[in-house]
């Protein structure tokens, strides 16, 4: 939890510092751009969470390995190692597309199914849910066949259950 509110206040300052700087597009290349390298590359978040190596090794190596990156974030990103955060750095990355989504007023929408939904469906779904989001919805599909029917609607904190799993289990619990 704890490092979960240290992402955020450094997601809020990078975010900040690139509004200030007009680098928003850019930064966030390179976020997109760090992202990608932890997602494709195992060893890329062993290596920022090894106690083995020396912080001003980790800022070299960094720097060598994202040397097309914009100096504010090669900046940004020797700030968060000299501070010791570097084990974070994913997680800063992601809080950061997170709050640029919301500065771009887009509003991320998760529909989970037990099967790909008929678009009239999904067009259905966005009509109910649309009145209660402000912003440009961003809609998300994942399929789970361990709902067996229906679907869940997850807009931030918020869901809406309406799949027939949910049910059976509200029944049972009902009969217990």
């Amino acid at each position: 939890m704890k490092s979960n509110k240290s992402a955020v206040r450094y997601a809020t300052a990078l975010l900040e510092l690139a509004i200030e700087h007009n680098k928003v597009e850019l930064i966030e290349a390179d976020i997109l751009q760090l992202l990608k390298t932890a997602e494709e590359v195992h060893d890329f978040q062993v290596f920022l969470s090894s106690p083995l190596i020396i912080t001003d090794k980790k800022i070299a190596i960094l720097n060598q390995i994202f040397k097309d990156f914009n100096q504010t974030t090669l900046d940004f990103l020797s700030l968060v190692a000299n501070n010791g955060r570097e084990s974070i750095m994913v997680f800063i990355a992601n809080q950061f597309m997170s709050l640029l989504k919301a500065h771009r007023g887009i509003v991320p929408i998760t529909i989970i199914s037990a099967q790909q939904l008929e678009e009239s469906t999904k067009a259905s779904i966005l009509s109910q849910i649309s009145a209660s989001i402000k912003g440009t919805a961003e809609i998300t599909e994942k399929i789970d066949a361990d709902l067996i029917g229906g679907f869940i609607v997850r807009m931030g904190d918020h869901q809406i259950d309406a799949s027939v799993a949910s049910q059976l289990k509200r029944l049972k619990q009902q009969f217990v």
